[in-house]
């Protein structure tokens, strides 16, 4: 009998790292483009991602809404449209948009305004009008899932004025996909959905929740487009089989068994710079075959 042990460098695997979160201003810029672009529901993403994130400056807030009525006006959402114009006004009464901007958004923004005005500004901010009390969302992300499992995931609300109408989960495979948007099902003080396992591949999956409230408007979210959690989605473990050639002899992938003859390997690894070094044990076959197995 004859041993053989082979030495092979495989790269180490890298596990995947959440995503940096990108600055407020880049994400008016992404928004602004895929409005451009005619991707209003991708725009509406960022923008409530936007909305959502803290330290907003009033002029971002303004240029928010703004983009965000734009887009439900295009989409004929009429009621997210006529919220977004209130809660731009809300923070800046007096705003008038360009009269550059389409004859349509701008008369959609002056009946808006007109309405709001007549219904006594409503939600207009004071200075001695004290901010309602924040909403929270909690979740803890799974590390890691098997390929095409289904993974049901769940987000404590804390909502202490019941402002909170909707949840939504949003997920993608990878970094580049759209996200697809699933309502969850609120219950008791918590929001669950499903991501369905045929989403569920390697390397990993991205997703994030938005809490909405009753004029659809985002007001909480646990990660969200610029910064989405992560879930680790490994390859599937396989075996290597490659041809070896011993005393003369050439076995390849479909000798596994031959006769009555059982082969075997062992098998050790160690890492050096980013790498393993895997060593394989075989044994000669009576009539000079063998095979050499990864692990």
């Amino acid at each position: 009998m004859h041993a053989v042990v082979l030495s092979t460098a495989v790269p180490a695997r890298a596990q995947p790292k959440p995503a940096a979160p990108a600055p407020k201003g880049d994400l008016l810029q992404r928004a602004q483009q895929l409005f451009d672009e005619q991707q209003y529901e991708e725009s509406i993403q960022v923008l409530s991602a936007a909305l959502v994130r803290p330290n907003n400056t009033k002029q971002q807030k303004v240029d928010i809404y703004r983009l965000l009525a734009l887009n439900y006006i295009t989409l004929g959402k009429k009621d997210e449209a006529d919220a977004a114009v209130r809660g731009l006004l809300s923070i800046q009464p007096d705003y008038e948009l360009p009269s550059s901007e389409s004859p349509r958004f701008r008369d959609f923004f002056k009946a808006a305004k007109d309405k709001w005005i007549a219904d006594g500004k409503p939600g207009l901010v004071t200075d001695t009008e004290p901010p309602p009390p924040p909403v929270t969302m909690q979740h803890t992300s799974p590390s890691q899932v098997d390929p095409g499992t289904e993974v049901t995931l769940v987000v404590k609300l804390d909502d202490p004025k019941s402002r909170i109408e909707k949840v939504q989960l949003f997920y993608r495979i990878g970094s580049k996909d759209k996200f697809v948007e699933v309502d969850a099902d609120i219950d008791e003080g918590s929001a669950r959905a499903k991501i369905p396992g045929k989403a569920v591949k390697p390397p990993f999956i991205e997703y994030y929740f938005l809490g909405y409230d009753k004029k659809g408007l985002a007001i909480v979210s646990r990660g969200d487009v610029g910064a989405p959690l992560r879930i680790a989605v490994p390859e599937p473990s396989k075996g290597w089989v490659l041809p070896v050639a011993i005393g003369g002899g050439i076995v390849g992938a479909a000798a596994l068994i031959v006769g009555g003859i059982v082969l075997f390997g062992k098998s050790s690894s160690s890492s050096s710079k980013g790498q393993s070094t895997v060593s394989i044990g075989v044994t000669e076959p009576m009539h000079g075959g063998g095979i050499i197995r990864f692990h």
